[in-house]
């Protein structure tokens, strides 16, 4: 049976927020983690990518926090009391402007603060007080040391994609975090898999958490269409473009594994008529939100990114994700085709395989406990993989796609056929290709005998004929600068 919102009991504002936005069935997380939040447990939620942790998280947090509400200026009167950490800036950003829309009627104050960009900003809003922070971990730690954000007051700790946390190398950094918070205190972990890793941080600071798995672990959304297709790296490029259009997709997710191909890939879809643009860690921040803006507008119609935008970002309607690459770590497949088929919607996923991609598969296939049919994609020219490349060295060499009977193959390129005569002076055709001696010169003049000099001849040149040139044996030459005489301090024994 589904749970409808109106079921929560929730305060008037955040009620009234809540049907603002559509929100009237709950999804399986939110119908069993929200009441357990509410009754102030620790949490561990796992639950596939899109299907509404935000929500399972912010909303009891608000309703339990209305109890600080106050309309006082003083920043003493608002200090942090929840802290939502992340492990990207747009997952970031993303996360604080819905918790701003379902905390729009009340009183409470709420900010992000991220790395990529000034802090001064960032500083007057803590400075101002806020009781619901939302940070990534090396972000959140500059303030602390720089005195700007308090966090003695905070009551409860949300830990979203955890893993990715982890994979990047953030556990230092979460420790030290921790470490600055009261003991007492509510921590909700969530994310869409749990590795044994995530156990082991929960186990050392979540106390007697309640786990909630409304999936199996790992486990990809039903609502999206999987295909793998075998590949070589040189048709990559027009295999998108025909599934593309084969399927009538407007807008699409296109995922590498390195932010330099992220770059060399956006140029090439753009330059072939595609409308482009890539979202990568070596962009500043201003270009990675313009980026995201502008395809959550629909202005642009492929996002070709690096994992950076494969956790949590929920951009509706989204009809398909392409894997350009496959991913290295087979948790992040998961995260990727998350980006589509989002609350319930079909997407279609697709997964471009090359030969040395094979223990990659195999890795996906393990981690979502599911058999991989590799298929072989049949473009719509038909033309095998070889004259496809052929095609492409006549583009790179154009003279060399010439025309036999072209006057200007046969000069540059000439061919001739096995029964047509050899020209002139030509080695023989078994000699061709292989090691060739060096041949004797034809230089008419050192083929002639040796003869003797004449009288005239003979004559010695001019230059070797003088006087300051000519030296003889054991005299000093001519181009030798005696030395000078100095007289002798001692006179020598004779």
């Amino acid at each position: 049976m589904t749970a409808s919102f109106s079921q929560l009991s929730l305060a008037e504002p955040l009620a009234r927020a809540v049907a603002e936005m559509g929100y009237e069935t709950m999804t399986p997380i939110q119908a069993e983690a929200i009441p357990v939040v509410l009754t102030g447990q620790d949490v561990m939620g796992a639950a596939q990518t899109g299907t509404g942790k935000t929500a399972a998280f912010s909303l009891p947090l608000l309703q339990r926090l209305l109890k600080h509400e106050n309309t006082s200026t003083s920043p003493a009167r608002h200090p942090v009391r929840a802290l939502v950490l992340l492990p990207t800036r747009e997952l970031a950003d993303q996360v604080a402007q819905q918790i701003k829309l379902y905390a729009k009627y009340t009183q409470m104050r709420s900010t992000v603060v991220f790395g990529g960009i000034d802090m001064k900003p960032q500083t007057l809003e803590l400075k101002r007080g806020v009781e619901i922070l939302v940070a990534t971990p090396g972000r959140l730690l500059d303030h602390i040391e720089a005195k700007n954000a308090v966090l003695n007051q905070v009551e409860y700790v949300v830990l979203d994609e955890a893993d990715r946390m982890l994979d990047i190398g953030f556990l230092p950094d979460l420790q030290r975090i921790l470490s600055f918070l009261p003991k007492q205190r509510t921590t909700l972990l969530f994310s869409a898999t749990f590795s044994p890793e995530i156990k082991r941080l929960a186990s050392s600071y979540l106390k007697d958490p309640i786990t909630i798995e409304v999936a199996r672990p790992n486990e990809t959304a039903s609502t999206v269409e999987q295909r793998f297709f075998s590949v070589q790296d040189e048709d990559k490029r027009r295999l998108v473009k025909q599934v593309l259009q084969q399927r009538g997709l407007k807008q699409a997710f296109v995922f590498v594994n390195s932010k330099l191909g992220c770059a060399r890939l956006a140029r090439s879809l753009e330059r072939e008529g595609l409308n482009t643009t890539a979202l990568h860690g070596d962009k500043s921040q201003d270009e990675r939100l313009k980026a995201l803006e502008a395809f959550k507008k629909g202005e642009v119609d492929l996002l070709v990114c690096t994992d950076v935008a494969a956790r949590g970002l929920d951009i509706k309607d989204v009809p398909a994700v392409f894997n350009f690459d496959v991913p290295f770590n087979a948790e992040d497949y998961v995260h990727r085709i998350g980006r589509t088929g989002r609350a319930g919607a079909a997407g279609l996923a697709v997964t471009l395989v090359s030969p040395s991609d094979t223990r990659l598969v195999s890795d996906i296939e393990k981690l979502i406990k599911n058999k991989i049919e590799v298929e072989a994609f049949e473009f719509e020219d038909g033309r095998p993989r070889d004259h496809f490349n052929d095609g492409h060295r006549a583009e790179r060499h154009p003279e060399r796609n010439i025309e036999q009977g072209s006057d200007r193959h046969t000069e540059r390129y000439p061919r001739r056929r096995d029964d047509a005569q050899p020209r002139a002076g030509a080695e023989p055709r078994e000699r061709r290709g292989g090691f060739k001696p060096a041949q004797p010169s034809r230089d008419p003049f050192f083929e002639q005998p040796y003869e003797a000099p004449n009288a005239e001849q003979a004559q010695a040149a001019s230059w070797e004929a003088s006087p300051k040139s000519v030296a003889t044996r054991g005299s000093v030459s001519a181009n030798i600068k005696p030395k000078r005489k100095v007289a002798a301090l001692f006179k020598t024994a004779e």
